[in-house]
């Protein structure tokens, strides 16, 4: 390998070092949704369709 190949070589692998930390740091403030099962807003009384229990 000549002397220059060696250089273009250090010189790619520290840019997708430099570009992958660059990356790092702007999505690092991003929201991410929730994973798992979604929650679902909370029905007032009465405005649900499922039939009530009587109270025994």
């Amino acid at each position: 390998m000549e002397n220059w190949e060696a250089w273009l070589l250090i010189a790619l692998i520290l840019g997708v070092i430099v570009s992958n930390i660059m990356v790092l740091k702007h999505t690092a403030n991003f929201k991410m949704p929730q994973f798992g099962k979604p929650t679902l807003p909370k029905k007032e009384d009465g405005d649900d369709d499922t039939p009530s229990k009587p109270e025994a």
